[in-house]
Parts: structure tokens; C-alpha cells; sequence
């Protein structure tokens, strides 16, 4: 990116962090007065923030100098996030102590990141036209498979600037195979499945990189300016060498789930996930090695490619997925200890690896054939209904 660019894109980030925090101080405002004088309430919506916008471009020159598209946007972004933070809640504590309200963003402590609708960009010769006279040469990771209706630009923690572009999603649907798999998460092995062919053990992308990280911690530590000083040049590199070790790890789960997602979706026609929420795992003594698994993010993969292909993604609930058996629908008395992986069920004595015994129980209550779950129902025979 140039330097002309860059510094246009910093400028126009400036004036739409100051519409934002104006966004945020005009709301407080409203509430409060709402809150003295509940009989002449105030409203504090997208048009009258729209007005305030109006009103501020014809007497500030300098906020009138940058493109109205992306302020505009601003205000937009603002009014979904109140909204959003605002739903629901019925209790009178001040906007700036409710969780998930909007917050002022301050000049170092956010990174740039600016919303362009149709009209406000164009595409010219692989250039991207921004509102403003702002010019990109874009580096294009791949060609867009439709017209885009908006564009993100953004940059990220290391200092690089990257497009966003919102298309309509291309449906590719695969060859019917007639297979069905049932999909159980776990920390040993991040997915388990009625199918050996398919598991997917642990990557241990962040395990292996640890002794990059605590090295990058350590020159950290030693070279961390005192309050009030600014950082020397040594912190800053140790710092940006740390983040780039992250966003690797980050991009290495990324494309292990992404490899493995489009696999299982290649080779089956149903598959039954289980509905799993791994934020609780963060309060165990697994939480490194759960979060190094990336459960969350290979089930939102899974779901993502099965969207693209067509394929019927069946989510299942995670109660006592672990205490089921799978062959007689017998349930244990008791939880199962997390050191204990073999179930044997007390009722009709079958005997199985815990994480195989989950993964069939997905297919049992997804409504899905037993006799398929090894994969051997033939090619377009109905799925059946599970006694």
C-alpha cells in the first residue's frame, strides 16, 4: 500500500472514530434524561443520528473534507450494536456499565476499520476506487464470484491492511453418496467419529509453537518500558514477532478444520454434530488444550461447508450425549468421570471407546439409520427413522 493511501484511509478512520464516540456520548445522553424525565422521552435512532451527522459536516470543514459513505456506515454499525446490547435487557444501570454496550474507541487502543456501501467503491482494472479519491492496489487472494455489494478495509494487529468484500454465496453441490457420520467433539481427539476414516486427532498447532511464544514472552518481560515511557524498538519487535506466531497458529487451525470439514461434507449425504458450546472448558484444567484444539471453530467450518455443498448438517443437543448407549438407549445412573474412556452400559452389557459411543448416539437422536452408521447404507435407499 502507498503512503498516500495509507494516510488518506488513517484520516477518514479519524473522522469516523469521532462520529462514533459522538454516537456513544449522544446516546448516554438520551438515556439519561430519559431516565430523569420518563414523560418526555427522547429517542436516540439512526435518523436522528443522522441529523447530528449532517449538522457537524456543515460546521466542522474538516470532518466535511472526508466521505460521507463510510460515516454514514458509522452511524449504522453504532445503531445495530445498541441495538443488539439493548435487547432484552430490563435492568436501569447506566449504558457505560451494561455489557456488550457500544464504548468510545480510543486513537491507540482500536485498529482502523471502515464500511463501504456500492455507492461509496468501484473496481477498475483490479484497482479499488474508495469515496474520498482513496486508490488501492488490491492483492487478490482469489477473483470475486459476483459483484460485491459492500467492502470492508481494515487493518489488523501486525499493521497490515486488508478488503473484505460481501458477495452472494455460490451454492456447489456434490454427487450423493448415500453415507451418514455422526460427529462427537472432545479435547484427546478434536472430533470423533462413527467413521475411523474421518476422526480428526489433535493438531497441537499451539503446543508446537509454544517455545516461540514463551521466548517472545520472556524478551517481553525484560524489555517493557516503565509506566509513562514509550516502548524501545526492541519491545515493539518482540511484540509484532509474538502476534505473527499467533495469527499463524490462528490461519494453521483455520485450514486443518477447513481440510477436514470438506472431507467428512465430501463423503457423506447427513451428518449429526453435536451442538457443543466449548466456553465452559475455559474454567477446567483443559483450558489450554481445548482452546489449542479449536472446537469452535471447526464446528463453525463444518457448518459453513456443509451450507456451500447442500448437505444436511444436523445439530444435536449435548445432554448426556456421554451417558446414552448407543445400542439399547440405556442411560448411566451417574456421570462419567473425564479419566474414564471406555462405556459399558449396565443394561445390555455393550462394551466401546466413550467418544465412538457418543458419536453414534448423535445419529440416534438426529433420526438417522443405525445400520448406517459405518456408512454402508446404499446409494438412495430413505432414510429411516430410529426406534
Amino acid at each position: 500500500m502507498s503512503a498516500t493511501a495509507r494516510t488518506g484511509l488513517e484520516a477518514e478512520w479519524g473522522r469516523c472514530r469521532w462520529v462514533w464516540n459522538e454516537c456513544v456520548a449522544k446516546s448516554r445522553q438520551v438515556h439519561t434524561h430519559n431516565q430523569a424525565y420518563p414523560e418526555g422521552r427522547l429517542s436516540c435512532g439512526p435518523a436522528q443520528l443522522d441529523r447530528m451527522l449532517t449538522d457537524a459536516r456543515a460546521k466542522a470543514s474538516w470532518l466535511g473534507e472526508g466521505a460521507s459513505v463510510p460515516q454514514q456506515q458509522t452511524i449504522r454499525d453504532f445503531a445495530a450494536s445498541r441495538s443488539r446490547a439493548l435487547k432484552g435487557i430490563k435492568d436501569r444501570l447506566p449504558l457505560k456499565r451494561r455489557a456488550g454496550m457500544p464504548r468510545h474507541k480510543r486513537k491507540r487502543g482500536t485498529d482502523p476499520s471502515l464500511n463501504y456501501t456500492r455507492r461509496g467503491f468501484a473496481l477498475k482494472n483490479g484497482r479499488l476506487h474508495l469515496a474520498g479519491g482513496i486508490v488501492l492496489t488490491v492483492v487478490w487472494s482469489r477473483p470475486l464470484p459476483a459483484e460485491p455489494s459492500s467492502v470492508r478495509v481494515y487493518r489488523d494487529c501486525l499493521g497490515d491492511w486488508y478488503c473484505s468484500f460481501v458477495v452472494p454465496a455460490p451454492l456447489e453441490p456434490l454427487p450423493t453418496t448415500g453415507a451418514v457420520i455422526g460427529v462427537d467433539w472432545g479435547v484427546k481427539e478434536t472430533a470423533t467419529t462413527t467413521s475411523d476414516a474421518h476422526d480428526l486427532p489433535h493438531p497441537r498447532h499451539g503446543e508446537k509453537a509454544q517455545g516461540k511464544l514463551s521466548r517472545y514472552d520472556r524478551m517481553m518481560a525484560r524489555r517493557r518500558p516503565a509506566r509513562g515511557q514509550a516502548a524501545s524498538k526492541g519491545y515493539r519487535e518482540a511484540k509484532r514477532w509474538r502476534a505473527k506466531t499467533y495469527a499463524k497458529i490462528a490461519r494453521q487451525r483455520q485450514d486443518t478444520a477447513r481440510k477436514w470439514a470438506k472431507k467428512v461434507v465430501r463423503d457423506h449425504d447427513v451428518i449429526a454434530v453435536e451442538d457443543f458450546r466449548p466456553k465452559f472448558l475455559a474454567k477446567t484444567s483443559m483450558a489450554r488444550k481445548a482452546a489449542d484444539a479449536a472446537i469452535g471453530a471447526t464446528k463453525k467450518a463444518l457448518l459453513e461447508m456443509g451450507r456451500k455443498h447442500r448437505r444436511d448438517v444436523r445439530l444435536v443437543h449435548p445432554a448426556h450425549t456421554t451417558m446414552d448407549c448407543a445400542r439399547c438407549g440405556a442411560r448411566a445412573k451417574h456421570a462419567l468421570p473425564l479419566s474414564e474412556r471406555t462405556y459399558t452400559c449396565t443394561a445390555c452389557g455393550a462394551v466401546s471407546p466413550r467418544d465412538k459411543n457418543s458419536a453414534r448416539v448423535m445419529l440416534l437422536r438426529a433420526g438417522l439409520d443405525p445400520a448406517g452408521v459405518e456408512g454402508t447404507r446404499p446409494p438412495g435407499a430413505p432414510l429411516r427413522k430410529a426406534a
